[in-house]
């Protein structure tokens, strides 16, 4: 196993993987910005490195300074955590070439599954689902024209090598679809340094249903379950659950297998999530993200399967804990709620600042929170605003609502504006906690009937 990692992230999944490490006997390295010289990750790390200006770019995107602290400590692995870093071939490349193990997939794996049109052409040869739309790249006005009314109106279109919500546009109309097109085109072309684009059609609402996949170097892959992320602002997932209610389980196990097949397809190793959009029945590759997930706690209480621990294992080359998919196992449910610095009754703006009085929530089977907060520390304004995450488990949907809402009440954070409230509210809606909602509901039905308590 190995003797030394470093963590190439912050806040509570670097936490995360530190106790995750620590508990294998293995030391960490943790990697700090100047704004986060008193961090609990660079607190709790066996070493701490200052690699940068509180700018991510500066920092946390800085693959240069990263890798010279790995260097310098002697650290045999890397571990990115999500964000940052996660998902950059370039510094997955690196990392080969300095003989240090990236705690992920392949440089080659990511690009085919980042790169949004290869991803399709793979799930098409593996036989999964994909939302009906371009066969290719798209590339001029007449091109889109021509596909949309073969696939039928709305429309999405989408930056081919796009992320981060840049080079999108809804299209809903042939009138329209010229100048947004163009629009959505230089965009791509301002992020990526790319203009190719591509066309689906809108499956909206929906749900969102990711499934979570590992595979090692031996050719297992399994997968533990899905998780409905379908509560959504923005795009940013709010709150989520395993098993989905909106699914039963002759479609569940189909689901769960075509993310099989499609991890197994391209010779995926390590974690990573295969998304669905699920509609009347029918369930649509979306994406796959070739990383460990915000929301990994809730399956990783309706498995018992400690997901970063195999990342690791897997990483260092041993074979999966559970090689065949006979031997996962699901029990109860679980819900996460993620915490964020945010004040929701002036438009969710960011509440930096310093943490005045805290109180985490604790007691009983089937709580946990995951945070980096401490009381005193001052939460930076640089970065996501996300600040812990609950999750509970219950032998049911019933209990595991009961002890959220439960953990919610007791979850004290004085000193910045947090969205404890407004995950409150959601938990009691009825229609949510009946699971009648999809993809549209929080932002066009729960939202502007709501109404913040102060």
């Amino acid at each position: 196993m190995f003797s030394k990692i470093l963590i190439a992230n912050r806040g509570e999944i670097a936490v995360r993987i530190i106790r995750a490490a620590r508990e294998l006997g293995i030391k960490t390295v943790a990697v700090y910005s100047q704004a986060d010289k008193d961090a609990l990750h660079a607190q709790m790390a066996d070493e701490a490195i200052c690699i940068g200006a509180a700018k991510a770019s500066e920092s946390y995107l800085n693959i240069t300074n990263i890798l010279s602290a790995a260097i310098a400590t002697k650290a045999q692995a890397i571990h990115p955590g999500f964000g940052f870093l996660s998902e950059n071939s370039k510094f997955v490349e690196m990392c080969e070439e300095l003989n240090i193990k990236f705690i992920g997939p392949s440089a080659k794996i990511m690009d085919t599954m980042g790169d949004k049109i290869n991803a399709r052409k793979e799930m098409i040869q593996a036989g999964v689902p994909v939302i009906p739309g371009s066969d290719g790249e798209v590339f001029t006005v007449e091109e889109a024209l021509e596909v949309a009314e073969k696939i039928g109106y709305p429309v999405m279109l989408k930056a081919s090598a796009g992320g981060g919500g840049k080079g999108i546009r809804k299209v809903t109309s042939k009138d329209e679809l010229p100048s947004l097109f163009t629009n959505a085109q230089q965009e791509a072309k301002n992020a990526f340094g790319n203009g190719a684009m591509y066309m689906e059609k809108v499956i909206y609402p929906a749900r969102h249903i990711e499934v979570q996949i590992l595979g090692d170097a031996h050719g297992n892959v399994i997968h533990l379950g899905e998780r409905d992320c379908s509560l959504q602002r923005n795009n940013q997932k709010v709150l989520e659950e395993s098993p989905s209610v909106a699914i039963d389980s002759a479609k569940r196990h189909e689901i769960g297998e075509s993310a099989r097949a499609a991890a197994a397809h391209v010779g995926y190793e390590n974690a990573g999530t295969i998304e669905f959009l699920y509609q009347n029945g029918k369930h649509y590759f979306m994406e796959m993200n070739t990383r460990v997930q915000v929301e990994h706690p809730v399956t990783e209480f309706v498995t018992g399967i400690d997901i970063v621990k195999e990342q690791i294992r897997i990483a260092y080359g041993e074979e999966l804990k559970f090689k065949n998919q006979a031997d996962v196992k699901f029990t109860g449910h679980s819900i996460e709620c993620r915490i964020n610095a945010e004040n929701p009754a002036f438009n969710f703006a960011p509440s930096p600042g310093k943490i005045k009085e805290l109180f985490l929530p604790a007691g009983g089977p089937g709580l946990r929170v995951d945070s980096a907060m401490y009381q005193g520390y001052t939460i930076p304004m640089y970065y996501d605003s996300m600040v812990a995450k609950v999750i509970v488990h219950g032998d049911n949907r019933e209990e595991a609502f009961a002890r959220m809402e439960r953990a919610l009440s007791e979850f004290i954070v004085d000193g910045i504006s947090t969205n404890i409230e407004f995950q409150f509210d959601l938990l009691g809606d009825e229609k949510i906690k009946k699971g009648d909602y999809s993809t549209a509901y929080l932002m066009e039905e729960f939202l502007p009937n709501w109404k913040p308590n102060n």
